[in-house]
């Protein structure tokens, strides 16, 4: 894949398809601007004229709820005029492929494709045969990257926690299918984080991770000890082909996070989740909407970087 594919020859970002390699100075751009779009929606008139005439066409070729009313949110309090798009009903079950579907939507003068999709590598597919001024943003593709889910957190983390130098963070859950877990092990790397820690059975790491910058942990009380913030990531049955574990009921026992299990994190940690949640898998009932958890604030953060992004991309100025 292209590395360079996002990045315009002055710096800026040309579509969103990954965390990896993205400078640590266009990061902290797109978190404030973030900050600042998320400061001017808080009043009853919760709509910009920043992206008034531009046109957004959500591409969803995996199922999704939470991400892509969110991105149908963020693009609407920009002015942007939106479409989604119902791809299991579209052509593309008629034998239709992927680039003559681009190609097709381009030609009614989107600017932007905001794309899911279960293979790795779609949305670097679609950038590399995008039209001119035409923008991708991934959405999610595969195990491969969720770059605004990645964002999101980041900016929740930087908004409650501040400087990325002096916190241990870490990511608790199915590892292996998890393109939020890459995304955010990118972005905490690139913005310094202390330490980065992957904490689930040997099932659920996959190879190449400390690579990445991540420390394995195979114990959950090893791997909270002393955190600041901890991520648990949805497990995705979905996505589990194999006999990654032997039961729902075990991996709680020995991986979800509990009111006990909270002594072994600081203090003052945050508890964070990309959603949905499965309640009694990954965390205890009570404790996903309980005094340390800022799993709804995140779903609310999400709208405006999402705003942030598109409103980079597409040259918009607040």
């Amino acid at each position: 894949m292209n590395p360079n594919l996002q990045i315009t020859p002055d710096g800026r970002l040309r579509h969103l398809l990954t965390l990896e390699g993205l400078e640590p100075a266009l990061l902290r751009q797109i978190l404030d601007k973030a900050e600042e779009l998320d400061a001017a929606t808080q009043g009853p008139e919760k709509k910009l004229g920043l992206l008034r005439g531009r046109t957004v066409i959500n591409l969803f070729f995996e199922p999704s709820t939470r991400t892509r009313t969110t991105f149908e949110l963020a693009a609407q309090r920009l002015s942007a005029d939106v479409l989604n798009l119902q791809v299991s009903a579209s052509s593309t079950s008629k034998g239709e492929t992927l680039l003559d579907t681009l190609k097709t939507l381009e030609a009614m003068q989107a600017d932007m494709f905001v794309i899911r999709h279960e293979a790795s590598g779609a949305a670097h597919f679609f950038a590399e045969h995008a039209a001119p001024g035409v923008a991708i943003l991934n959405a999610g593709d595969g195990r491969h990257a969720h770059p605004t889910q990645g964002l999101l957190d980041l900016y929740t983390i930087r908004k409650h926690k501040g400087d990325f130098r002096q916190l241990t963070v870490a990511i608790v859950g199915d590892i292996l299918h998890s393109r939020v877990a890459r995304s955010d092990i990118h972005g905490l790397r690139t913005l310094g984080a202390k330490e980065i820690r992957v904490v689930a059975p040997p099932t659920l790491i996959p190879a190449g991770i400390e690579a990445m910058g991540a420390k394995v942990y195979h114990s959950l009380a090893a791997g909270l000890d002393g955190a600041d913030v901890v991520i648990l990531l949805r497990l995705q049955k979905e996505r589990m082909l194999g006999a990654f574990l032997p039961s729902l009921g075990e991996f709680h026992r020995d991986f979800g996070l509990t009111r006990e299990r909270l002594r072994h994190l600081k203090p003052d940690a945050i508890i964070m989740h990309p959603g949905p949640i499965n309640r009694g898998v990954e965390i205890e009932g009570d404790l996903a909407y309980g005094e340390r958890s800022l799993i709804l604030q995140q779903v609310q953060y999400g709208i405006s970087v999402r705003m942030a992004v598109m409103a980079l991309i597409l040259g918009a100025e607040a």
